[in-house]
């Protein structure tokens, strides 16, 4: 299957038509959750976004957003680290493209569920190792490398929105670096 990128597949939907599709089909997004391997590959760093939403405030966020018509998903991954991280990010896409969670997000609130107020989603989430030099792009304010003691702290936890506190846990959980 050749790399196809998101500049290749033609018109994308109009904010208007997304807004009317997001309303009416669920959409499918990854979940990225950036970390820094020890030379002996254990967990080491948890890498967090922190992002000033349009509403005001700052959260701390993983990386995440749609996969586009026709886009592999090894190349929405990337395509969504390079837009947070940066090109130099050097990101080690997994070899298999198995998520370590599937998440469902909610317009609204759902005991137990994530959520994303615009609409109904499904999210593949990957644990990605980053190599590189990372500079926080587009809406991303900065990136924080944590500890995973640091990451599941109940003050940085309360700072994630939609449920990324939850996924970050999960990530550090998958990893066998719970604290």
């Amino acid at each position: 299957m050749s790399d196809v990128r998101a500049d290749d597949l033609g018109p994308w939907l109009s904010p208007e038509n997304l807004d009317f599709v997001r309303r009416k089909v669920p959409m499918v997004y990854v979940d990225v959750v950036p970390v820094r391997l020890d030379s002996d590959g254990s967990l080491s760093r948890v890498g967090l976004i922190l992002r000033s939403p349009r509403e005001g405030g700052l959260w701390r966020t993983v990386i995440s957003g749609r996969v586009l018509l026709h886009e592999p998903l090894r190349s929405a991954i990337a395509r969504h680290i390079e837009k947070d991280l940066g090109p130099m990010a050097l990101p080690r896409i997994p070899a298999s493209l198995q998520p370590f969670a599937v998440n469902e997000y909610f317009p609204a609130a759902v005991p137990g569920a994530f959520q994303d107020p615009r609409q109904h989603a499904v999210s593949l989430a990957y644990v990605v190792p980053v190599d590189g030099d990372v500079a926080a792009q587009a809406d991303a304010l900065q990136l924080a490398w944590l500890t995973p003691r640091e990451a599941l702290e109940e003050a940085v936890q309360a700072e994630c929105v939609s449920g990324h506190g939850a996924l970050v846990t999960g990530a550090i959980a998958h990893l066998g670096a719970l604290p």
